[in-house]
């Protein structure tokens, strides 16, 4: 007979899988090097510092002629042109009184120069060039380590080198970068009524999805996601699978059989051989929760039903996986105008996919993505969604141009 389980908030659940079964949540030991290139999507483990100025040398912002600061007071006027420097030239003409020198964006400037007169201000001579406006010192010039100086941090530890972290490490000079060790995690789904993609379906079967998202979630965020696998509703079965997935790994992810039915296979085996802890959530979707060791490995054991293991992931599974490759805070929740009204079950927290879009007045517009909004059965309301809207548990309903927070996807 099953008891009435504890009900808890989202923030005390969570609270409780980073300090029981994370124990404190510390990012996991363990770090490599490795070539910049192969950086991506990776946790930094140490700060990157620039390996020089950059820019490395003072260059031209612009496309024009580079000048002396003693011949500006003699402007408008027109200027002698003793020579042409182009992007990646190491020559450094001297300047005398009364010249200049034809410079392009990137090149560096002449170590007489003190300013760039963009070509727009000029009669584009080649010769003699007639300048009709005078920029002060300094102006139209990129000082050497006007971005970042040598030495300077470019990426903290905890960065996720995105494409924008990369190209602005390799603009500081880092070749390679040490990275931390990416979590390994096992994913299963459970259900004998679960056929592979691809496959026939029989009366009652439906096909696997829970696992192929979860495993592209996780290696979408950097961690190595080994193949999704499926659990039969056997128990005896389901341990020995338990058994093989623990095996190498840093966590283990269940979806379905979590509520307190008699076919529960993930609750009944957890429960029986792991001392598994299950709760209730005030949220919806995704009320039931779990999780155990198994064999010393976290298990984090969602609800089946798609959304609600979606939804589950997003709000205890990434947080956690963050904790673990020892990443930086996320944004926080910003707000949007509803584009249209739903209901919110009262006393539990809402999480509804949405779309989001702009109004005339440019103010954010979230809209669910499926007419159902959170249902936990809808497989493909995420697919479409840019992020989730927050609706707190004293909401019972949302009316078209309510605030509403949204976090995203």
């Amino acid at each position: 007979m099953t008891t009435q389980r504890v009900l808890l908030t989202v923030e005390e659940y969570l609270a409780e899988l980073v300090d029981e079964l994370l124990d404190g949540g510390g990012p996991l030991d363990g770090s490599e090097t490795v070539p910049l290139a192969a950086a991506l999507g990776r946790v930094l483990a140490e700060p990157v510092r620039a390996a020089g100025d950059v820019p490395a040398f003072a260059n031209s912002a612009m496309d024009g002629y580079a000048l002396r600061g003693e011949d500006l007071t003699a402007l408008p006027g027109s200027l002698r042109v003793v020579a042409a420097v182009p992007a990646g030239s190491s020559e450094d003409p001297p300047l005398a009184a009364g010249e200049c020198v034809r410079i392009m964006t990137g090149a560096p400037m002449p170590s007489a120069a003190a300013a760039v007169v963009p070509v727009e201000d000029t009669d584009a001579g080649t010769e003699v060039v007639t300048i009709h406006a005078a920029p002060e010192v300094g102006r139209h010039v990129r000082a050497a380590g006007d971005d970042v100086s040598a030495g300077d941090v470019v990426a903290a530890a905890g960065t996720t080198v995105t494409g924008r972290v990369l190209g602005a490490l390799a603009a500081a000079g880092a070749g390679e970068v040490t990275v931390r060790r990416r979590p390994v995690v096992a994913v299963a789904a459970t259900g004998d009524e679960l056929v592979a993609p691809g496959g026939t379906l029989d009366r009652g079967q439906i096909f696997e999805s829970n696992g192929s998202h979860l495993a592209a979630t996780l290696t979408e965020m950097g961690a190595e996601a080994l193949p999704p696998v499926v659990l039969t509703d056997d128990g005896d079965a389901f341990a020995e699978g338990l058994d093989a997935l623990a095996a190498g790994a840093d966590l283990v992810l269940l979806t379905g059989g979590v509520s307190v039915g008699d076919f529960d296979v993930s609750r009944i085996v957890l429960e029986r051989s792991a001392e598994g802890t299950f709760r209730h959530v005030r949220m919806q979707p995704g009320k039931p929760q779990g999780w155990a060791r198994w064999r010393g490995v976290p298990v984090l054991a969602f609800p089946g039903n798609p959304m609600s293991t979606a939804i589950s992931f997003e709000v205890f599974g990434r947080p956690l996986l963050d904790r673990m490759l020892g990443r930086g805070g996320r944004p926080g929740p910003t707000r949007a105008i509803a584009g249209s009204g739903w209901r919110s079950p009262s006393g539990r927290r809402q999480f509804v996919p949405v779309q989001l879009s702009s109004d005339d007045e440019g103010r954010l517009v979230a809209t669910p993505s499926h007419r159902r909004g959170s249902a936990s059965h809808m497989v493909t309301a995420l697919a479409g969604a840019d992020a989730l809207a927050v609706v707190p548990e004293e909401t019972e309903a949302v009316e078209p141009g309510d605030l509403v927070h949204v976090r995203s996807l």
